[in-house]
Parts: C-alpha cells; structure tokens; sequence
C-alpha cells in the first residue's frame, strides 16, 4: 500500500485525539451518573429562600438540568461528566437558557445548582433534591 494512503487516516485519527475527540466507538454514553437516579417522586428543596417545597415525579433523572424549561427542546452542552457530578449548559431558542451542576451523594440524594433565563427573567437556586417514594404516593 502506498505510504500516502496509510499516513493519511493516522495523521486525522492524531489530530483528533490532540483537539481531544475519540472516535464514537471508543466513547463512553454521557450522563449515566443521571441513570442511576430512582425514578419516583422527588423533593426540591430551595436553599437560603423561603419558596414552597417543589415535587416532582421523576422518570429520567435528565429531565433535572431544565427545572425551569420543563420538557422544552433545547440544545444541550455538557460541560463535566464524571461518575458523581454534571455540569451542563442548555439553550431553549426563544426561549431562554441556563447552566445546571448536578452533584450525586446517593442515587436518592442530590445537590443541584442552577441559573439562567426562564420567562424573560433570570433564575439562581440552589437545591437539595431528595426521593420520597413512588410516583403514586
């Protein structure tokens, strides 16, 4: 084979890895510290403001980076993605934005922080997420 053909493919495969891409094969899913969330029914606990305690039925733990862009479609970012923690970035066009850092204690047991735009009006919470039990409950 000319040495041409085979220099090619190595040079691209070597510059991918350099910017930091791997090819999809050798990629591992994103977000799995969020599958392992029981699905159920959740608590949202506000911290350092006096607002209602949120509930929410949880069936995929995704559905926690957009609390206030609640099954909107938006372009996702994800920024960190280790086995305890996510950090992603989201953008709802038209219909705003935010940032949201999730840290698991347990897969019952989270810390959220999160900020953005939602409505024309900024949002900063943090928030101590807790299971209850079941959505039927």
């Amino acid at each position: 084979m000319p040495k041409s053909k085979i220099a090619k493919p190595f040079l691209a495969v070597l510059l991918l890895t350099t910017l930091g891409v791997t090819p999809a094969a050798g990629q591992r899913r994103q977000l799995t510290m969020l599958d392992q969330l029981v699905e159920g029914r959740w608590e949202i606990r506000m911290r350092g403001e006096r607002r209602p305690i949120e509930r929410i039925c949880l069936r995929n733990g995704l559905s926690l980076i957009q609390l206030r862009h609640p099954e909107q479609p938006c372009d996702r970012l994800v920024v960190e993605d280790t086995p305890s923690s996510v950090t992603v970035q989201y953008i709802c066009r038209g219909r705003g934005y935010g940032r949201t850092h999730i840290r698991m204690e347990s897969n019952q047991l989270v810390q959220l922080e999160s900020q953005g735009i939602a409505g024309g009006l900024p949002f900063d919470f943090a928030a101590e997420v807790r299971r209850l039990g079941s959505c039927d409950q």
